[in-house]
């Protein structure tokens, strides 16, 4: 074994080619286990409150405006049609996109045997598990009579109703589901060796008592991590697979109705870029808050946000590709609606230039 954690073990690889320390200096296993948890039992700073403060303040206001809408309305989203789609099912896509990002980092990287995952996986990860909640939140609400969502799921029941299998709003209902379900358990599962180093080191009845049973009974034995790795790959598999299936049943919603631009097999592969486009992005923004503000400088490395703004770059190059094709889908097709769309976009309505008369395209 190498003294130092993160030093690459000698191979006939040039320098150049080899991976950089994922890891800044020497520090020992223990060390980095008290580096880590020392941030559960110290007491927060004065810009930790006043952070908390800003994002209780805009808690109140969101729900506040959550309880007018459901007071008067989704029409007060601008949402004043049946079957129309407003301001809430833009978050739900959004939210959902944000979730991607943890997922991949921990579940596709896992699989590819990238090491430098581990530093900023738990955090991913979570941000998952937060985000996918709240973009639970918006379909319950469009819905426009959240107490009666439960008439979504299929079950037996006396009415003899069953939800219809062909709506979009039903396959969200599976695929997020499903999405939270696993998110949640490649989570914990994660945790448990962390869950039991927390136990071993707190002194507290009530703390140690509640880490006791999260960590259910993990004592490091060999037996623990073969059971531990086993597991892991699998729901990293199964989690690789919802990665594709989720953000592809989202744009579902929107590929499969008539609207001329919307109706195309490329939204599929276009939303999971999109999401994993923007989950990553941020991630880096919230890890450059996180690595100065908790001094976590030598474990989130100079590296870990290279490699990163790598996969932002190269995302962003597949969706440049997928606006082109956009264009040209418009041009080849021959079909006249979406050319007129299209159109719109360029140097009509849509442009953003206010006022100016559109001209019609036959």
């Amino acid at each position: 074994m190498n003294s130092q954690v993160g030093t690459l073990p000698k191979s006939g690889f040039p320098e150049g080619l080899r991976e950089p320390p994922i890891l800044i200096g020497s520090i020992s296993p223990g060390e980095l286990d008290d580096q880590v948890l020392s941030h559960v039992y110290r007491k927060p700073p004065k810009a930790w409150f006043i952070a908390f403060a800003c994002t209780s303040t805009a808690l109140l206001i969101g729900l506040s405006m959550i309880g007018y809408t459901l007071a008067v309305g989704i029409g007060a989203w601008g949402n004043n049609i049946p079957v129309g789609w407003a301001f809430d099912i833009i978050n739900f896509v959004f939210w959902v996109g944000i979730g991607h990002a943890g997922t991949l980092i921990s579940a596709i990287l896992l699989l590819f045997r990238a090491r430098w995952r581990n530093a900023i996986s738990r955090f991913s990860e979570a941000m998952t598990i937060f985000a996918v909640m709240c973009a639970g939140i918006f379909p319950l609400i469009h819905v426009g009579r959240p107490w009666l969502a439960f008439f979504l799921f299929p079950y037996p029941n006396q009415r003899g109703i069953w939800p219809n299998f062909r709506s979009p709003l039903i396959w969200d209902v599976f695929a997020v589901s499903t999405y939270f379900s696993v998110s949640l358990l490649f989570w914990y599962l994660g945790l448990m060796p962390d869950l039991a180093s927390l136990r071993d080191r707190t002194l507290g009845r009530v703390r140690k008592f509640i880490y006791s049973i999260l960590a259910l009974g993990w004592r490091g034995a060999a037996s623990h991590w073969q059971h531990y790795e086993r597991a892991y790959l699998i729901i990293a598999g199964l989690a690789t697979g919802l990665v594709l299936s989720v953000h592809s049943v989202v744009s579902f919603d929107f590929a499969v109705s008539l609207v001329p631009g919307w109706h195309m097999t490329i939204f599929p592969p276009y939303f999971v870029t999109g999401a994993i486009f923007a989950g990553f992005a941020m991630v880096v923004m919230a890890l450059v808050v996180v690595r100065t503000t908790m001094r976590l400088e030598n474990l989130i490395t100079d590296y870990h946000l290279e490699v990163m703004n790598k996969v932002i770059l190269t995302c962003s190059c597949l969706m440049g590709y997928a606006y082109l094709l956009e264009g040209f889908t418009a041009w080849y097709s021959m079909n006249p609606y979406i050319h007129h769309t299209f159109m719109q976009y360029i140097a009509g309505t849509y442009c953003g230039r206010a006022g100016r008369p559109s001209r019609a395209i036959s």
